[in-house]
C-alpha cells in the first residue's frame, strides 16, 4: 500500500510549519523534497511531515535552521524508530472549526464566546501554532470583512481586543534569554495596529531571541535614544495603516534619522509592503513572509 501523501497546506497544518517556510527550506536546503502529482502539485509524505515537526521543534529551541538541517540523518532515524506519524486530519478540521466559531462570535457581538474559543485553542495548541493557524488568520479575515463593509468597527474591535490580550499573555509566558541576540520592536509614530508586531515578538522569543517590545505610536526621538542605549542587533518597525507614499516616506525618514547608524532595520506590515520601493531606497529592509523568516531568525 503506497504511503499517504498530503498537499502543502495540509502538511503545513499538520506539522505547524508555515507554507512559506516549507517552500523556503526546500529552496535553500533541499528539504523537504516533495513528490509531484500528475497535475504537478507538490505532495508530502507522512515522514516529511514528521521531520518538519522535528525541525520546527529544534528551531523553537534556538537551533539555527542551517544547523538543524545538518541533523536530518539523525532525525530520520529518530522518526523511523518512534514510528512518528502526523496529527490526524481531524486537527485540520478543528482549526477550520475554531476559525469559523470566532467569526460567528464576532458577527453575534459575543466577546465572551470569542474569549472562550481562544482559550480552547490555546489549551490545545502550542503558542506559535495557535498564532499562525488561528489568531493571525482570524484577525486578517476580520480586517478583510471590515474593509469590505461586511463587519462593523465594533465587531472588529471586540475580536482584536481579546486576541491582543491573549497574545500579551503568551508573550509573558514565552522564554527569555538575556544573553541572546536582541531585537527592539516598535510601531510607526502614528500606527495603532500592533497585533502583527506582537506576533513577531512571540516568534522571536520562542526562537531564543531577546525582545524589547514598545508597541503603538512610538515617537522617533524616544526610539532613537533607547536604541542608542541598548544597542540591539536589529530594530523591527511596523507600518500597517497606509496614508499614502508621502506620509509613509516622511515617517520612515524621521525614524531613520533618529536611529543610530549601523543598526539593521526591518520594516513590515501592509503599508511597508505597499511602499517597499521607498524602504529599499532609504536603506531599510522590507519584511516579507517566507524567506525573510529564515533571514530574520
Amino acid at each position: 500500500m503506497p504511503e499517504r501523501t498530503y498537499r502543502i497546506h495540509i502538511a503545513s497544518a499538520l506539522s505547524g510549519v508555515r507554507v512559506e517556510l516549507i517552500r523556503a527550506w526546500e529552496r535553500r536546503y533541499g528539504f523537504p523534497r516533495p513528490q509531484r502529482t500528475s497535475s504537478g502539485y507538490r505532495v508530502y509524505t507522512q515522514q516529511d511531515v514528521a521531520l518538519l515537526k522535528q525541525l520546527k521543534q529544534l528551531t523553537e529551541e534556538g537551533v539555527a535552521i542551517r544547523e538543524a538541517m545538518k541533523m536530518l540523518p539523525q532525525l530520520q532515524r529518530k522518526v523511523a524508530e518512534m514510528g512518528e506519524a502526523p496529527l490526524s486530519e481531524v486537527s485540520v478540521t478543528s482549526l477550520e472549526s475554531w476559525r469559523s466559531a470566532l467569526i460567528a462570535a464576532a458577527e453575534a457581538h459575543d466577546q465572551v464566546r470569542v474569549g472562550a474559543v481562544l482559550d480552547e485553542v490555546l489549551s490545545a495548541l502550542p503558542p506559535l501554532k495557535a498564532f499562525d493557524e488561528v489568531l493571525a488568520p482570524v484577525q486578517r479575515e476580520v480586517g478583510d470583512r471590515w474593509h469590505a463593509g461586511r463587519m462593523t468597527v465594533v465587531q472588529e474591535h471586540l475580536v482584536s481586543e481579546v486576541v491582543r490580550a491573549r497574545l500579551v499573555g503568551l508573550l509573558h509566558a514565552a522564554p527569555e534569554n538575556e544573553a541572546a541576540q536582541h531585537a527592539v520592536l516598535a510601531c510607526f509614530p502614528e500606527e495603532l495596529h500592533e497585533l502583527g508586531l506582537l506576533g513577531l515578538a512571540l516568534r522571536l522569543r520562542h526562537a531564543g531571541r531577546r525582545v524589547t517590545l514598545l508597541g503603538q505610536r512610538v515617537p522617533p526621538a524616544d526610539l532613537g535614544k533607547l536604541v542608542a542605549k541598548l544597542r540591539p542587533d536589529l530594530v523591527g518597525l511596523s507600518a500597517v495603516t497606509n496614508s499614502g507614499s508621502d506620509s509613509f516616506e516622511a515617517a520612515l525618514k524621521q525614524l531613520l534619522e533618529a536611529l543610530p547608524r549601523g543598526v539593521l532595520i526591518w520594516v513590515g506590515g501592509a503599508s511597508a509592503m505597499a511602499h517597499a520601493d521607498i524602504c529599499e531606497r532609504l536603506g531599510a529592509r522590507v519584511f516579507r513572509t517566507g524567506d525573510d523568516w529564515a533571514a530574520l531568525l
